[in-house]
């Protein structure tokens, strides 16, 4: 069994080195502003934000991005990167939610791209994100459908292997989001060992509070 946590800190460097992880980004981008419209007074929370290869692209259309998540170096490149494109209107949070600490603000939009699969208990943190979010507002996921475990090259902190939409659904549902609606976000292609290729799907779930 892999251990509970992954590195993210010595990862974080070279993060955006990964055209495929760009790629995604943008298309998560993409997808976000295709269901709701986005507007200068919307505060937005991009929980594991990573380098802010999501959020980042969204903050010149919004008010306010805060980028939360675990690993303090990836949150020093997301504020390096934020500085080189002189964002004004950034943030970051690291708080320590399996010790206690809350949300305590109140946001417009919520997103979270590729970090759910690395949470072991994912009905308590949807019902955090609720509280979280604006009445009106919105949660966004984009996660990975169901791979069997095949996506990563090494499942270390890897606590789902992708995600059934329709269970994903039941616990926005549960956790308190109406109108929850999913699509096909992206694809990955990555090649395997023998040379083959892989095909893998992205999906983006979004609910309303």
């Amino acid at each position: 069994m892999p251990p509970e946590k992954r590195d993210f800190d010595k990862e974080a460097a070279s993060w955006d080195e990964q055209p495929n992880r760009v790629k995604l980004a943008t298309d998560v981008a993409n997808a976000i502003s295709q269901h709701i419209t986005l507007t200068s007074e919307m505060e937005v929370l991009d929980f594991g934000c990573g380098t802010g290869l999501v959020s980042l692209r969204l903050a010149s259309q919004v008010k306010s991005v805060t980028g939360l998540d675990s690993s303090p170096a990836m949150l020093d490149v997301f504020q390096a990167k934020a500085r080189q494109q002189k964002l004004n209107n950034t943030r970051t949070l690291k708080p320590d939610l399996d010790g206690g600490d809350c949300l305590r603000e109140r946001y417009d939009l919520i997103i979270s791209s590729m970090a759910l699969h690395h949470i072991k208990n994912i009905n308590p943190l949807l019902q955090q994100l609720y509280h979280a979010t604006k009445v009106g507002g919105h949660l966004g996921i984009a996660d990975l459908d169901s791979d069997a475990g095949q996506f990563h090259d090494n499942n270390t902190g890897v606590f789902h292997f992708g995600f059934e939409r329709s269970v994903l659904r039941r616990f926005f549902t549960q956790a308190g989001f109406n109108s929850v609606v999913d699509s096909t976000a992206a694809e990955i292609i990555k090649p395997t060992p023998t040379g083959e290729t892989r095909r893998f799907t992205v999906f983006l779930m979004m609910g309303r509070k």
